[in-house]
């Protein structure tokens, strides 16, 4: 009876790696299941972009110029591209707003009991969250069809092309997401978490080539918006989409989007999953 209780451990440590990812698919479920629970964290998440493409189209259609026209439906297709980079990105909030829950119901102190990887609590989270982002991905596509968006409508692309597209998005969004985790472990409470996840992703979405042509900015905030991350998965998807507005720039992101996108992704992953899990540690110890 001893032998066998004192070999458990033994094949656990022996495999880290999978116990991680079997602990992290565990509380990416637990997460899963509060949502279902919870249908309005869905709805609200969906509704919010909703608004953003219904409002964007048939309110600033036409009075905004792509290029050298300002006809509302070269805007229309040339919009959507960065609607759906805005609704990946600001899914950050979320995840900031439900670790800061969690935080704050003691959760992260009945985790700290349990056998698992320290780490597995914040990846479950961001692999909750991304499936969640890509249901709200797939209703806004959705709606942006039903709009009048359609892709290939300046230059042909396949359906290979357009699901790569989609793919760079939710990239991106994944990688934001452990910002939001860092945000929602650095404050005392959920609402704090919610202010502080959305608060610099505008300057971030508005100062890119999301919802105008950067050309017509001024010098020194185009170059900004050139080398903006959102940018880059924003020129990707309109080349991937075969969409209008991809603008010829002499800056690296925007000659190589796909490259950029991929590149600034595993960076943040990078970067701040090694922070979020530090200061997941500190916190539960």
């Amino acid at each position: 009876m001893s032998a066998a209780t004192d070999a458990a451990p033994v094949t656990a440590s022996a495999n880290p790696i999978g116990q991680s990812v079997r602990d992290s698919l565990v509380i990416a479920r637990r997460n899963l299941i509060r949502m279902t629970r919870i249908p309005e964290m869905v709805l609200f998440g969906i509704i919010q972009p909703v608004m953003f493409v219904i409002l964007f189209t048939y309110v600033f259609g036409g009075s905004i110029k792509v290029g050298s026209t300002t006809d509302s439906d070269v805007y229309k297709d040339f919009l959507m591209a960065g609607i759906f980079a805005q609704t990946v990105t600001f899914a950050t909030a979320g995840s900031a707003a439900g670790i800061a829950d969690d935080m704050q119901k003691g959760l992260v102190d009945r985790f700290r009991s349990l056998p698992m990887a320290r780490g597995a609590v914040l990846t479950g989270r961001t692999v909750a969250d991304l499936v969640q982002t890509s249901i709200t991905l797939l209703v806004l596509a959705i709606v942006a069809l039903l709009v009048g968006w359609r892709t290939g409508s300046a230059e042909p692309t396949n359906i290979g092309r357009v699901l790569a597209g989609f793919g760079l998005l939710l990239l991106l969004g994944y990688a934001f997401t452990w910002i939001g985790a860092l945000i929602g472990l650095s404050v005392r409470t959920p609402e704090a978490a919610t202010s502080g996840g959305i608060i610099w992703l505008f300057p971030v979405t508005f100062v890119s080539n999301a919802f105008v042509d950067p050309t017509q900015m001024t010098p020194w905030l185009r170059h900004v918006a050139e080398w903006n991350p959102f940018s880059a998965v924003v020129q990707a998807c309109r080349e991937l989409f075969g969409n209008p507005g991809v603008v010829q720039s002499d800056a690296w992101p925007m000659q190589h989007p796909v490259w950029a996108t991929l590149t600034y992704s595993i960076v943040i992953v990078l970067i701040f999953r090694t922070l979020a899990v530090r200061k997941y540690r500190r916190a539960a110890g």
